[in-house]
């Protein structure tokens, strides 16, 4: 069982500095690490500074850093076209909307768009897809794709990380957010995430999209899938696999009921979850970090 494999990203933010200095930083990164993707941030600075200083993956906005064709081609050149970019929990930066991920992915069919938090927002309620709820959280996204011309299991993927965690204590927002995502990004194309760098244990997590369902009257209804055994599978991880080239183990791991108690008491922690417990520690910790990803 010992795989111990660890895939790293390189950080590329192309609106911060020079971006012929960010293009060749991106060559150098891959030159000294073997990184599997790119991850990226659209609304950084921004965010934090009110600035504007932000971009799109599309360019399609004049007025902000024109950054975002030659971050994707340089990319692609470099032999890393899977780009992990942030899109959702904006703390009020337009800039973190999902709406330039459509026409990204259509004109660039040789590289994958993984979409963090897939476009979910804090405190938004999240329902079905239509066209009058279309800018709102993960419904962006889909109206994104859908407008774009991207279809279910192609070249952009939905990150689950913190909007699981947000939405798997209220069953009708899961059902929707994961029924969405599964009808319009695709089976194949949502993978999963818990941010339990922020959370702790993602025991919790894990267990409860095992547990979830999806209801048949919302399966009807919304004309989202059943949430099977296999498609659970995918999501946990056959789908990240895929798409960044990892074979699955399949040998089974053998372990005695001694050598497992071992192991528990060895570790530290246990279950614990982390993060913030009031509004103050929230304001506390991102002001401790000022916006930085």
């Amino acid at each position: 069982c010992s795989d111990e494999r660890v895939l790293l990203h390189g950080q590329a933010i192309p609106n911060v500095g020079p971006l012929q200095a960010n293009l060749e930083a991106m060559e150098e990164t891959v030159r000294r690490y073997p990184i599997a993707a790119w991850k990226t941030f659209t609304h950084y600075p921004d965010l934090w500074e009110r600035s504007g200083n932000a971009w799109w993956l599309d360019d399609h906005e004049a007025g902000v850093p024109q950054v975002g064709e030659a971050f994707i081609r340089k990319a692609v050149e470099l032999g890393v076209p899977r780009i992990c970019v942030h899109k959702g929990f904006s703390r009020d930066s337009r800039f973190a909307s999902p709406v330039d991920v459509g026409p990204a992915a259509r004109k660039h069919p040789e590289a994958s768009f993984l979409v963090y938090h897939s476009g979910y927002e804090s405190g938004t309620a999240e329902g079905p897809y239509t066209t009058a709820t279309a800018g709102v959280g993960v419904n962006r996204l889909i109206a994104s794709l859908r407008k774009a011309g991207v279809g279910p299991n192609e070249n952009v993927y939905a990150e689950l990380g913190s909007t699981w965690w947000s939405v798997m204590r209220d069953p009708t927002s899961a059902a929707h957010v994961l029924g969405k995502l599964l009808r319009y990004v695709g089976e194949d194309n949502v993978v999963w995430g818990t941010d339990c760098l922020f959370y702790g244990s993602p025991q919790d997590q894990i267990q409860a999209f095992r547990a979830f369902s999806i209801t048949e009257a919302f399966q009807d209804r919304f004309g989202y899938p059943e949430l099977t055994k296999e498609i659970k599978r995918k999501v946990l991880g056959a789908n990240a696999a895929r798409v960044y080239g990892v074979d699955p183990i399949t040998v089974p791991c053998t372990f005695t009921p001694k050598e497992l108690a071992e192991i528990r008491r060895s570790l530290p922690g246990k279950t614990r979850t982390y993060g913030p417990t009031s509004m103050p520690e929230v304001r506390a910790f991102i002001e401790h970090h000022r916006g930085w990803p």
